[in-house]
Protein backbone atom coordinates (compact mmCIF):
# COMPACT_ATOMS: atom_id res chain seq x y z
CA UNK A 1 0.00 0.00 0.00
CA UNK A 2 1.73 3.29 -0.91
CA UNK A 3 2.44 5.01 2.35
CA UNK A 4 2.32 8.60 0.74
CA UNK A 5 -0.21 10.79 2.30
CA UNK A 6 -2.35 13.51 0.54
CA UNK A 7 -3.56 16.62 2.88
CA UNK A 8 -7.22 16.56 3.30
CA UNK A 9 -8.56 19.92 1.29
CA UNK A 10 -10.28 21.98 4.82
CA UNK A 11 -13.15 22.88 2.33
CA UNK A 12 -17.05 22.11 2.47
CA UNK A 13 -18.14 19.33 0.25
CA UNK A 14 -21.12 21.55 -0.72
CA UNK A 15 -20.22 25.83 -2.08
CA UNK A 16 -20.76 27.96 0.30
CA UNK A 17 -23.96 30.53 -0.74
CA UNK A 18 -21.91 33.00 -2.67
CA UNK A 19 -24.33 36.08 -1.13
CA UNK A 20 -23.23 34.60 2.25
CA UNK A 21 -19.58 35.58 1.91
CA UNK A 22 -20.39 39.19 0.32
CA UNK A 23 -20.52 38.19 -3.43
CA UNK A 24 -20.70 41.05 -5.87
CA UNK A 25 -24.57 42.47 -6.65
CA UNK A 26 -25.62 44.25 -9.58
CA UNK A 27 -25.98 47.82 -9.20
CA UNK A 28 -29.00 49.59 -9.21
CA UNK A 29 -27.83 52.90 -10.84
CA UNK A 30 -28.45 53.05 -14.50
CA UNK A 31 -25.45 51.67 -16.85
CA UNK A 32 -23.07 54.00 -17.96
CA UNK A 33 -21.24 54.00 -21.88
CA UNK A 34 -17.66 53.06 -21.48
CA UNK A 35 -14.68 53.69 -23.27
CA UNK A 36 -13.19 50.83 -24.48
CA UNK A 37 -9.64 51.52 -22.34
CA UNK A 38 -11.99 51.87 -18.98
CA UNK A 39 -13.86 48.68 -20.28
CA UNK A 40 -10.49 46.72 -20.20
CA UNK A 41 -9.10 47.95 -16.94
CA UNK A 42 -12.73 47.73 -15.05
CA UNK A 43 -12.79 44.00 -16.74
CA UNK A 44 -9.24 43.45 -15.21
CA UNK A 45 -9.62 44.30 -11.91
CA UNK A 46 -13.17 42.16 -11.91
CA UNK A 47 -10.86 39.33 -12.71
CA UNK A 48 -8.67 39.79 -10.00
CA UNK A 49 -10.90 40.42 -7.36
CA UNK A 50 -12.89 37.22 -8.85
CA UNK A 51 -9.42 35.20 -8.26
CA UNK A 52 -8.85 36.59 -4.67
CA UNK A 53 -12.93 35.78 -3.52
CA UNK A 54 -12.38 32.04 -5.05
CA UNK A 55 -9.48 31.96 -3.39
CA UNK A 56 -10.65 33.21 0.02
CA UNK A 57 -13.67 30.82 -0.42
CA UNK A 58 -11.55 27.65 -0.94
CA UNK A 59 -9.90 29.13 2.47
CA UNK A 60 -12.61 29.70 4.66
CA UNK A 61 -12.71 27.48 7.77
CA UNK A 62 -15.48 23.93 7.54
CA UNK A 63 -16.97 25.60 11.00
CA UNK A 64 -19.06 27.44 9.19
CA UNK A 65 -20.85 24.80 6.94
CA UNK A 66 -20.62 22.21 10.28
CA UNK A 67 -22.58 25.61 11.85
CA UNK A 68 -24.93 25.40 8.99
CA UNK A 69 -25.47 21.67 9.41
CA UNK A 70 -25.68 21.27 13.37
CA UNK A 71 -28.51 24.22 13.12
CA UNK A 72 -30.62 22.17 11.62
CA UNK A 73 -29.90 18.90 13.80
CA UNK A 74 -31.84 17.30 16.19
CA UNK A 75 -29.79 16.18 19.57
CA UNK A 76 -29.60 12.08 18.89
CA UNK A 77 -29.00 11.67 22.88
CA UNK A 78 -32.90 12.48 23.38
CA UNK A 79 -33.53 9.88 20.95
CA UNK A 80 -33.62 11.88 17.62
CA UNK A 81 -32.23 12.05 14.66
CA UNK A 82 -28.78 14.51 14.21
CA UNK A 83 -27.93 15.77 10.22
CA UNK A 84 -24.30 15.33 11.27
CA UNK A 85 -21.87 17.92 9.46
CA UNK A 86 -19.83 15.70 6.45
CA UNK A 87 -16.01 15.52 6.65
CA UNK A 88 -14.02 17.68 3.72
CA UNK A 89 -13.81 15.25 1.16
CA UNK A 90 -11.50 14.09 -1.23
CA UNK A 91 -13.51 13.62 -4.28
CA UNK A 92 -17.31 12.54 -4.86
CA UNK A 93 -17.72 9.84 -2.74
CA UNK A 94 -20.84 7.34 -3.83
CA UNK A 95 -23.24 6.69 -0.67
CA UNK A 96 -24.11 3.19 -2.37
CA UNK A 97 -20.54 1.92 -2.08
CA UNK A 98 -20.77 1.22 -5.96
CA UNK A 99 -23.74 -0.69 -5.85
CA UNK A 100 -22.94 -2.67 -2.59
CA UNK A 101 -25.93 -1.49 -0.62
CA UNK A 102 -29.02 -1.33 -2.49
CA UNK A 103 -31.34 1.93 -2.45
CA UNK A 104 -34.59 2.68 -1.41
CA UNK A 105 -34.49 2.67 2.36
CA UNK A 106 -35.19 5.84 4.52
CA UNK A 107 -32.28 7.82 5.25
CA UNK A 108 -33.28 9.27 8.27
CA UNK A 109 -34.15 5.61 10.18
CA UNK A 110 -30.49 5.28 9.64
CA UNK A 111 -28.19 7.53 9.13
CA UNK A 112 -24.97 5.79 9.01
CA UNK A 113 -26.01 3.47 6.09
CA UNK A 114 -25.52 5.88 3.57
CA UNK A 115 -23.46 8.65 5.18
CA UNK A 116 -20.75 5.88 5.85
CA UNK A 117 -19.44 6.36 3.15
CA UNK A 118 -18.26 10.11 2.94
CA UNK A 119 -15.65 9.43 6.33
CA UNK A 120 -14.33 6.50 5.08
CA UNK A 121 -11.03 7.33 2.47
CA UNK A 122 -12.53 6.15 -0.96
CA UNK A 123 -11.52 2.06 -1.40
CA UNK A 124 -9.75 1.23 -4.48
CA UNK A 125 -11.40 -2.34 -3.99
CA UNK A 126 -14.62 -2.20 -5.78
CA UNK A 127 -17.40 -4.93 -5.20
CA UNK A 128 -17.45 -7.33 -8.38
CA UNK A 129 -20.29 -7.56 -10.50
CA UNK A 130 -21.46 -11.09 -9.61
CA UNK A 131 -21.14 -10.15 -5.75
CA UNK A 132 -23.75 -7.31 -6.41
CA UNK A 133 -25.95 -9.42 -8.19
CA UNK A 134 -25.55 -12.51 -5.67
CA UNK A 135 -26.74 -9.55 -2.71
CA UNK A 136 -29.75 -8.32 -5.02
CA UNK A 137 -30.79 -12.21 -4.82
CA UNK A 138 -30.36 -13.31 -1.48
CA UNK A 139 -32.66 -9.68 -0.82
CA UNK A 140 -35.60 -11.45 -2.42
CA UNK A 141 -34.90 -14.39 -0.79
CA UNK A 142 -34.77 -13.32 2.51
CA UNK A 143 -37.81 -11.07 1.60
CA UNK A 144 -39.89 -14.20 0.67
CA UNK A 145 -38.51 -16.28 3.57
CA UNK A 146 -37.97 -13.62 6.35
CA UNK A 147 -39.91 -13.42 9.77
CA UNK A 148 -43.52 -13.20 9.72
CA UNK A 149 -44.20 -14.44 5.92
CA UNK A 150 -46.01 -17.45 5.53
CA UNK A 151 -42.79 -19.68 4.28
CA UNK A 152 -40.79 -18.88 7.87
CA UNK A 153 -44.23 -19.92 9.94
CA UNK A 154 -44.62 -23.17 7.60
CA UNK A 155 -41.06 -23.71 7.93
CA UNK A 156 -40.87 -22.79 12.23
CA UNK A 157 -44.34 -25.75 12.37
CA UNK A 158 -41.47 -27.86 10.35
CA UNK A 159 -39.56 -27.19 13.05
CA UNK A 160 -41.59 -27.51 16.06
CA UNK A 161 -42.49 -31.39 14.72
CA UNK A 162 -39.52 -32.60 15.67
CA UNK A 163 -38.33 -33.48 11.98
CA UNK A 164 -36.50 -32.31 8.94
CA UNK A 165 -37.45 -32.53 5.39
CA UNK A 166 -35.57 -31.63 2.41
CA UNK A 167 -38.21 -30.66 0.53
CA UNK A 168 -38.21 -27.52 2.59
CA UNK A 169 -38.62 -24.20 0.58
CA UNK A 170 -36.65 -21.71 2.54
CA UNK A 171 -33.81 -23.07 4.87
CA UNK A 172 -32.44 -20.97 7.72
CA UNK A 173 -28.77 -20.25 9.18
CA UNK A 174 -29.43 -19.02 12.92
CA UNK A 175 -26.54 -17.13 14.40
CA UNK A 176 -26.20 -17.50 18.31
CA UNK A 177 -25.36 -14.81 20.09
CA UNK A 178 -21.94 -14.79 21.64
CA UNK A 179 -18.55 -13.78 22.77
CA UNK A 180 -17.49 -10.03 22.48
CA UNK A 181 -18.02 -7.58 20.18
CA UNK A 182 -15.09 -7.69 17.55
CA UNK A 183 -15.69 -11.65 17.56
CA UNK A 184 -19.50 -11.35 17.25
CA UNK A 185 -19.14 -8.95 14.01
CA UNK A 186 -16.45 -11.22 12.37
CA UNK A 187 -18.54 -14.78 13.25
CA UNK A 188 -22.08 -13.32 11.76
CA UNK A 189 -20.20 -12.24 8.51
CA UNK A 190 -18.74 -15.78 8.37
CA UNK A 191 -22.32 -17.11 8.93
CA UNK A 192 -23.12 -14.50 5.73
CA UNK A 193 -20.95 -15.69 3.51
CA UNK A 194 -21.92 -19.19 4.15
CA UNK A 195 -25.82 -18.31 3.65
CA UNK A 196 -24.71 -16.78 0.27
CA UNK A 197 -22.98 -19.86 -1.27
CA UNK A 198 -26.04 -22.23 0.36
CA UNK A 199 -28.45 -20.55 -0.70
CA UNK A 200 -29.96 -20.44 2.85
CA UNK A 201 -31.30 -17.54 5.09
CA UNK A 202 -29.75 -15.74 7.96
CA UNK A 203 -31.27 -14.92 11.36
CA UNK A 204 -29.26 -13.35 14.08
CA UNK A 205 -30.28 -14.40 17.29
CA UNK A 206 -30.43 -10.45 19.19
CA UNK A 207 -28.69 -11.24 22.55
CA UNK A 208 -28.96 -8.53 24.95
CA UNK A 209 -28.12 -5.60 22.64
CA UNK A 210 -27.61 -6.37 18.55
CA UNK A 211 -31.14 -4.63 17.79
CA UNK A 212 -29.64 -1.43 19.98
CA UNK A 213 -26.02 -1.41 18.37
CA UNK A 214 -27.27 -2.27 14.32
CA UNK A 215 -29.50 -1.46 11.82
CA UNK A 216 -31.65 -4.11 9.63
CA UNK A 217 -29.30 -4.62 6.59
CA UNK A 218 -31.92 -5.86 3.94
CA UNK A 219 -34.57 -4.51 2.70
CA UNK A 220 -38.54 -4.74 3.65
CA UNK A 221 -37.44 -7.71 5.75
CA UNK A 222 -35.84 -8.14 8.89
CA UNK A 223 -32.59 -10.61 10.12
CA UNK A 224 -33.87 -10.58 13.95
CA UNK A 225 -34.67 -13.75 14.83
CA UNK A 226 -38.29 -13.08 16.23
CA UNK A 227 -38.40 -13.54 20.12
CA UNK A 228 -41.23 -15.96 20.11
CA UNK A 229 -38.64 -18.79 18.16
CA UNK A 230 -39.20 -22.31 19.68
CA UNK A 231 -36.00 -23.11 20.50
CA UNK A 232 -34.90 -20.86 23.64
CA UNK A 233 -32.10 -22.76 25.02
CA UNK A 234 -29.47 -20.73 22.95
CA UNK A 235 -27.18 -19.95 26.28
CA UNK A 236 -26.69 -23.73 27.38
CA UNK A 237 -24.79 -24.33 23.91
CA UNK A 238 -21.63 -25.55 24.09
CA UNK A 239 -19.29 -28.45 23.05
CA UNK A 240 -21.31 -31.02 24.69
CA UNK A 241 -24.77 -29.95 23.29
CA UNK A 242 -26.05 -33.35 22.51
CA UNK A 243 -27.85 -31.31 18.87
CA UNK A 244 -23.85 -30.33 17.88
CA UNK A 245 -22.92 -32.02 14.36
CA UNK A 246 -20.20 -33.30 16.10
CA UNK A 247 -22.02 -35.13 18.67
CA UNK A 248 -24.36 -36.02 16.22
CA UNK A 249 -21.80 -37.77 14.23
CA UNK A 250 -19.88 -39.20 17.75
CA UNK A 251 -22.92 -40.52 18.73
CA UNK A 252 -24.04 -42.25 14.93
CA UNK A 253 -27.55 -39.78 15.39
CA UNK A 254 -27.16 -38.89 11.55
CA UNK A 255 -25.00 -40.56 8.95
CA UNK A 256 -25.25 -39.82 5.22
CA UNK A 257 -23.55 -40.95 1.99
CA UNK A 258 -21.16 -39.61 -0.67
CA UNK A 259 -23.99 -37.72 -2.20
CA UNK A 260 -25.09 -36.09 0.92
CA UNK A 261 -28.35 -38.22 0.88
CA UNK A 262 -29.01 -39.68 4.64
CA UNK A 263 -30.76 -43.13 4.99
CA UNK A 264 -32.32 -41.70 8.31
CA UNK A 265 -34.51 -39.41 8.72
CA UNK A 266 -32.97 -35.54 8.84
CA UNK A 267 -33.34 -34.20 12.84
CA UNK A 268 -35.50 -30.69 13.04
CA UNK A 269 -32.37 -28.82 13.50
CA UNK A 270 -28.55 -29.12 13.77
CA UNK A 271 -26.16 -26.92 16.07
CA UNK A 272 -23.00 -25.91 14.58
CA UNK A 273 -20.39 -25.65 17.60
CA UNK A 274 -17.53 -23.45 15.53
CA UNK A 275 -16.04 -22.01 18.38
CA UNK A 276 -12.41 -21.60 19.12
CA UNK A 277 -12.80 -24.53 21.77
CA UNK A 278 -14.45 -27.07 19.33
CA UNK A 279 -13.52 -30.78 18.40
CA UNK A 280 -12.24 -32.74 15.68
CA UNK A 281 -16.17 -34.02 14.70
CA UNK A 282 -17.37 -30.21 14.57
CA UNK A 283 -14.48 -29.34 12.14
CA UNK A 284 -15.58 -31.80 9.70
CA UNK A 285 -18.25 -28.89 8.87
CA UNK A 286 -15.22 -27.65 6.30
CA UNK A 287 -15.26 -30.96 4.44
CA UNK A 288 -17.22 -31.05 1.42
CA UNK A 289 -18.92 -34.25 1.64
CA UNK A 290 -20.28 -33.15 5.00
CA UNK A 291 -21.73 -29.47 3.20
CA UNK A 292 -23.83 -32.02 1.16
CA UNK A 293 -25.35 -33.48 3.83
CA UNK A 294 -25.59 -29.86 5.96
CA UNK A 295 -27.19 -27.87 2.45
CA UNK A 296 -30.55 -30.52 3.66
CA UNK A 297 -30.54 -29.64 7.03
CA UNK A 298 -33.77 -27.15 7.25
CA UNK A 299 -32.30 -25.64 10.18
CA UNK A 300 -28.28 -24.54 11.13
CA UNK A 301 -27.81 -23.26 14.62
CA UNK A 302 -24.33 -21.61 14.36
CA UNK A 303 -22.39 -20.65 17.37
CA UNK A 304 -18.84 -18.96 16.57
CA UNK A 305 -16.43 -16.41 17.77
CA UNK A 306 -14.15 -17.10 15.11
CA UNK A 307 -13.99 -15.61 11.35
CA UNK A 308 -14.22 -18.84 9.59
CA UNK A 309 -14.02 -17.40 6.13
CA UNK A 310 -10.57 -18.88 4.94
CA UNK A 311 -11.70 -22.15 5.07
CA UNK A 312 -14.46 -21.71 3.31
CA UNK A 313 -12.09 -20.97 0.52
CA UNK A 314 -10.57 -24.61 0.92
CA UNK A 315 -14.16 -26.18 0.40
CA UNK A 316 -13.91 -27.84 -3.27
CA UNK A 317 -17.46 -27.06 -3.72
CA UNK A 318 -17.56 -23.43 -3.31
CA UNK A 319 -14.20 -22.75 -4.74
CA UNK A 320 -15.32 -21.41 -8.54
CA UNK A 321 -18.50 -19.49 -6.67
CA UNK A 322 -15.75 -17.59 -3.88
CA UNK A 323 -13.64 -16.78 -6.87
CA UNK A 324 -16.52 -15.33 -8.92
CA UNK A 325 -17.34 -13.30 -5.94
CA UNK A 326 -14.13 -11.91 -4.67
CA UNK A 327 -12.21 -11.61 -7.27
CA UNK A 328 -9.78 -10.07 -4.89
CA UNK A 329 -9.82 -13.05 -2.14
CA UNK A 330 -8.54 -10.27 0.40
CA UNK A 331 -11.21 -8.04 0.39
CA UNK A 332 -14.49 -10.69 1.95
CA UNK A 333 -14.70 -8.93 5.31
CA UNK A 334 -14.18 -5.32 3.61
CA UNK A 335 -17.17 -5.92 1.37
CA UNK A 336 -19.78 -8.23 3.52
CA UNK A 337 -18.98 -5.83 6.48
CA UNK A 338 -19.86 -2.49 5.30
CA UNK A 339 -22.83 -4.27 4.02
CA UNK A 340 -24.47 -5.87 6.91
CA UNK A 341 -23.28 -3.37 9.80
CA UNK A 342 -24.48 0.24 10.10
CA UNK A 343 -24.40 1.61 13.65
CA UNK A 344 -27.98 3.10 14.92
CA UNK A 345 -28.86 6.32 15.27
CA UNK A 346 -27.56 6.39 18.40
CA UNK A 347 -23.94 5.01 17.95
CA UNK A 348 -23.36 7.52 14.71
CA UNK A 349 -24.12 10.37 17.24
CA UNK A 350 -21.47 8.62 19.09
CA UNK A 351 -19.23 8.51 16.20
CA UNK A 352 -20.16 11.92 14.34
CA UNK A 353 -19.98 13.90 17.51
CA UNK A 354 -16.17 12.84 18.43
CA UNK A 355 -15.18 12.85 14.69
CA UNK A 356 -16.08 16.39 14.19
CA UNK A 357 -15.00 17.91 17.56
CA UNK A 358 -11.45 16.33 17.17
CA UNK A 359 -10.28 14.67 13.82
CA UNK A 360 -11.94 16.75 11.35
CA UNK A 361 -9.95 19.31 11.10
CA UNK A 362 -6.32 17.53 10.72
CA UNK A 363 -4.70 17.19 7.84
CA UNK A 364 -4.07 13.15 8.64
CA UNK A 365 -5.79 10.54 11.10
CA UNK A 366 -3.61 8.18 12.80
CA UNK A 367 -5.25 5.30 14.62
CA UNK A 368 -3.97 3.22 17.47
CA UNK A 369 -5.41 0.28 18.58
CA UNK A 370 -4.03 -0.86 21.89
CA UNK A 371 -5.44 -4.48 23.54
CA UNK A 372 -3.39 -5.90 25.94
CA UNK A 373 -3.66 -9.66 27.20
CA UNK A 374 -2.24 -9.47 31.02
CA UNK A 375 -3.91 -10.24 33.81
CA UNK A 376 -3.14 -6.53 35.38
CA UNK A 377 -5.10 -3.83 33.75
CA UNK A 378 -1.47 -1.82 33.28
CA UNK A 379 0.13 0.48 31.80
CA UNK A 380 2.91 -1.08 31.10
CA UNK A 381 5.96 0.49 30.03
CA UNK A 382 7.51 -2.34 27.67
CA UNK A 383 3.98 -1.84 25.66
CA UNK A 384 4.35 1.64 25.23
CA UNK A 385 8.00 1.38 24.39
CA UNK A 386 6.60 -1.06 21.54
CA UNK A 387 3.76 1.33 20.68
CA UNK A 388 6.24 4.36 20.00
CA UNK A 389 9.25 2.33 18.29
CA UNK A 390 6.70 1.16 15.20
CA UNK A 391 4.94 4.26 15.27
CA UNK A 392 8.28 6.26 14.85
CA UNK A 393 10.53 3.90 13.22
CA UNK A 394 7.80 3.57 10.53
CA UNK A 395 7.29 7.27 10.00
CA UNK A 396 3.30 6.98 11.58
CA UNK A 397 4.44 9.35 14.23
CA UNK A 398 7.51 11.89 14.21
CA UNK A 399 10.60 12.10 16.63
CA UNK A 400 10.35 14.60 19.16
CA UNK A 401 13.16 17.41 18.76
CA UNK A 402 15.78 17.57 21.54
CA UNK A 403 15.65 21.28 21.16
CA UNK A 404 13.26 23.24 23.64
CA UNK A 405 11.57 25.00 20.13
CA UNK A 406 11.23 24.56 16.94
CA UNK A 407 10.31 27.13 14.56
CA UNK A 408 6.92 25.87 12.32
CA UNK A 409 6.11 27.07 8.97
CA UNK A 410 3.14 28.26 8.36
CA UNK A 411 1.90 25.22 5.83
CA UNK A 412 2.64 22.87 9.64
CA UNK A 413 1.06 19.63 9.13
CA UNK A 414 -1.52 18.39 11.77
CA UNK A 415 -2.07 14.80 12.61
CA UNK A 416 -4.64 13.97 15.44
CA UNK A 417 -4.00 10.36 17.30
CA UNK A 418 -6.78 8.26 17.67
CA UNK A 419 -6.24 6.24 20.53
CA UNK A 420 -8.50 3.20 21.85
CA UNK A 421 -7.36 1.22 24.39
CA UNK A 422 -9.05 0.12 27.73
CA UNK A 423 -7.04 1.96 30.03
CA UNK A 424 -5.66 5.68 29.51
CA UNK A 425 -2.43 5.76 30.89
CA UNK A 426 -1.12 4.96 27.07
CA UNK A 427 -2.98 8.11 25.82
CA UNK A 428 -1.43 10.20 29.07
CA UNK A 429 1.67 9.58 28.22
CA UNK A 430 1.70 9.37 24.64
CA UNK A 431 -0.25 13.00 24.76
CA UNK A 432 2.23 14.36 27.23
CA UNK A 433 5.19 13.61 25.55
CA UNK A 434 3.81 15.77 22.52
CA UNK A 435 2.51 18.87 24.39
CA UNK A 436 5.96 18.93 26.06
CA UNK A 437 8.44 18.29 23.51
CA UNK A 438 7.89 19.76 19.59
CA UNK A 439 8.20 17.37 16.97
CA UNK A 440 11.71 16.93 14.86
CA UNK A 441 9.25 17.72 11.83
CA UNK A 442 7.43 20.54 13.29
CA UNK A 443 4.20 18.56 12.66
CA UNK A 444 1.05 19.41 15.47
CA UNK A 445 0.31 16.08 16.87
CA UNK A 446 -2.79 15.96 18.70
CA UNK A 447 -4.03 12.98 20.62
CA UNK A 448 -7.08 11.44 21.68
CA UNK A 449 -8.89 8.71 23.36
CA UNK A 450 -13.21 8.59 23.38
CA UNK A 451 -12.99 6.27 26.06
CA UNK A 452 -11.02 4.15 28.81
CA UNK A 453 -13.13 1.38 30.29
CA UNK A 454 -10.73 -0.27 32.53
CA UNK A 455 -12.10 -4.02 31.21
CA UNK A 456 -13.83 -4.98 28.27
CA UNK A 457 -17.82 -5.66 29.69
CA UNK A 458 -19.02 -7.91 26.84
CA UNK A 459 -22.60 -7.61 28.38
CA UNK A 460 -23.00 -3.96 28.81
CA UNK A 461 -25.07 -2.00 26.38
CA UNK A 462 -23.33 1.55 26.56
CA UNK A 463 -19.70 -0.12 26.48
CA UNK A 464 -20.79 -1.93 23.13
CA UNK A 465 -22.13 1.05 21.68
CA UNK A 466 -18.79 2.97 22.74
CA UNK A 467 -17.03 -0.09 21.41
CA UNK A 468 -18.70 -0.15 17.88
CA UNK A 469 -18.30 3.38 17.43
CA UNK A 470 -14.79 3.44 18.14
CA UNK A 471 -14.28 0.30 15.64
CA UNK A 472 -16.05 3.25 13.36
CA UNK A 473 -13.75 5.91 14.15
CA UNK A 474 -10.81 4.10 13.42
CA UNK A 475 -11.83 2.86 10.44
CA UNK A 476 -12.33 6.24 9.25
CA UNK A 477 -8.35 7.43 9.75
CA UNK A 478 -5.44 7.45 7.11
CA UNK A 479 -3.03 5.08 8.57
CA UNK A 480 -3.62 2.46 11.25
CA UNK A 481 -1.66 0.68 14.37
CA UNK A 482 -3.63 -2.60 15.64
CA UNK A 483 -2.65 -5.28 18.10
CA UNK A 484 -1.64 -8.67 17.39
CA UNK A 485 -4.63 -11.38 17.95
CA UNK A 486 -7.41 -8.10 18.47
CA UNK A 487 -10.62 -8.73 16.19
CA UNK A 488 -11.28 -4.91 17.27
CA UNK A 489 -8.35 -4.04 15.33
CA UNK A 490 -9.56 -6.53 12.52
CA UNK A 491 -13.16 -5.06 12.16
CA UNK A 492 -11.19 -1.09 12.14
CA UNK A 493 -8.86 -2.65 9.20
CA UNK A 494 -11.73 -4.51 7.12
CA UNK A 495 -14.10 -1.50 7.67
CA UNK A 496 -11.39 0.94 6.51
CA UNK A 497 -9.82 -1.06 4.08
CA UNK A 498 -6.60 -0.47 5.70
CA UNK A 499 -3.69 -2.34 5.77
CA UNK A 500 -2.34 -1.55 9.23
CA UNK A 501 1.22 -1.88 10.84
CA UNK A 502 0.30 -5.10 13.54
CA UNK A 503 2.08 -5.05 16.89
CA UNK A 504 3.41 -8.46 17.65
CA UNK A 505 2.33 -9.90 21.15
CA UNK A 506 4.90 -9.72 23.29
CA UNK A 507 6.57 -12.23 25.26
CA UNK A 508 7.23 -11.92 28.64
CA UNK A 509 6.73 -8.52 29.01
CA UNK A 510 9.65 -7.01 26.92
CA UNK A 511 8.96 -5.42 23.75
CA UNK A 512 9.28 -7.16 20.93
CA UNK A 513 12.35 -6.38 18.05
CA UNK A 514 11.35 -5.62 14.98
CA UNK A 515 8.38 -4.20 17.34
CA UNK A 516 5.72 -4.60 14.39
CA UNK A 517 4.57 -5.94 10.44
CA UNK A 518 2.76 -4.37 7.84
CA UNK A 519 -0.34 -6.80 7.47
CA UNK A 520 -0.26 -8.96 4.33
CA UNK A 521 -3.93 -7.73 3.52
CA UNK A 522 -6.69 -6.30 5.19
CA UNK A 523 -8.69 -9.44 6.27
CA UNK A 524 -8.70 -10.71 9.53
CA UNK A 525 -7.35 -13.74 10.96
CA UNK A 526 -9.18 -17.33 11.64
CA UNK A 527 -7.57 -17.60 15.00
CA UNK A 528 -8.81 -22.05 15.11
CA UNK A 529 -8.63 -23.18 11.90
CA UNK A 530 -8.84 -26.51 11.38
CA UNK A 531 -5.59 -28.88 9.87
CA UNK A 532 -7.38 -31.49 8.09
CA UNK A 533 -7.40 -33.19 4.44
CA UNK A 534 -11.00 -34.72 4.50
CA UNK A 535 -10.38 -37.05 1.18
CA UNK A 536 -7.28 -38.35 3.46
CA UNK A 537 -8.59 -38.10 6.62
CA UNK A 538 -5.07 -37.03 7.98
CA UNK A 539 -3.67 -33.65 9.60
CA UNK A 540 -2.56 -31.58 7.14
CA UNK A 541 -0.97 -27.65 6.86
CA UNK A 542 -4.23 -25.58 5.70
CA UNK A 543 -1.88 -22.75 5.25
CA UNK A 544 0.12 -24.12 2.38
CA UNK A 545 -2.33 -25.44 0.35
CA UNK A 546 -3.59 -22.64 -2.04
CA UNK A 547 -1.95 -19.58 -2.61
CA UNK A 548 -4.32 -16.70 -1.47
CA UNK A 549 -4.84 -18.45 2.26
CA UNK A 550 -1.68 -18.20 3.96
CA UNK A 551 -1.02 -17.71 8.24
CA UNK A 552 -1.19 -15.36 9.51
CA UNK A 553 1.12 -11.88 10.92
CA UNK A 554 0.39 -12.30 14.13
CA UNK A 555 -0.72 -15.86 14.91
CA UNK A 556 1.17 -18.51 13.16
CA UNK A 557 -1.06 -21.04 13.26
CA UNK A 558 -4.19 -18.67 12.26
CA UNK A 559 -5.21 -18.52 8.56
CA UNK A 560 -6.15 -15.21 6.49
CA UNK A 561 -6.83 -14.41 2.71
CA UNK A 562 -4.48 -12.75 1.09
CA UNK A 563 -4.61 -11.11 -2.79
CA UNK A 564 -2.40 -13.39 -4.62
CA UNK A 565 -2.86 -15.93 -7.73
Amino acid sequence: MDMKRTRRPQQPTTAPDPESEGALRASPTPPRVLRPWTAFLLLASLLVVGAVLSRAQRSLSIDSFRAAARAASVGAASGGLENESFPSSRGPKDKLLHGLLAAGFDEQSCLSRYHSALYWKESPHLPSPYLLEKLRNYEALHKKCGPNTELYKKSVEQLKSGRGTQSTECNYVVWVSYSGLGNRMLSIASAFLYALLTNKVLLIDRGSDMDDLFCEPFPESSWLLPLDFPITKFGTFDIKTPESYGNMLKNKVISYSVDGTSPQSLPAYIYLHLSHDYGDRDKNFFCEDDQKFLQNVPWLLLRSNNYFVPSLFLIPAYEQELRQLFPEADTVFHHLGRYLFHPTNTVWGLITRYYQSYLAKADERVGIQIRVFETDTGPFQYVLDQILACSQKEKVLPDVSGQETVVSTPNVKSKAVLLTSLNDGYFEKIRNMYWEQPTATGEIISVHQPSHEGYQKTEKQMHNMKALAEMYLLSFTDVLVTSAWSTFGYVAQGLGGLQPWILYKPDNQTAPDPPCRRAMSIEPCFHAPPFYDCKAKKGIDTGALVPHVRHCEDMSWGLKLVNQA
